[in-house]
């Protein structure tokens, strides 16, 4: 049971971060952090180097987390360890 939960997580956020990628994609503009107290979100006319790099980096990590949730919900990777 706990692990079928766990691997629904999985897919869950990594569908959330792939969602995020795919609205980002399309409004020209990702939202990645802070910088000091202002929001930080590149985007592709002022800072298309940032934009790309964390557009990738959210796409791996987005599928990375959907791919081990259903790996884990087949059996073939180890289930996250919950409390």
């Amino acid at each position: 049971m706990l692990t079928s939960l766990g691997a629904l997580f999985l897919i869950a956020i990594g569908s959330g971060v792939l969602a995020v990628v795919y609205r980002g994609w399309r409004d020209g503009e990702l939202p990645v952090g802070s910088k000091g107290l202002q929001a930080y979100r590149p985007n592709r006319e002022d800072n298309p180097v940032a934009f790309y790099a964390f557009l990738v980096l959210y796409v791996c990590g987005g599928i990375a987390l959907a791919v081990w949730g259903l790996l884990v919900l087949v059996g073939m990777a180890p289930p996250l360890k919950l409390r």
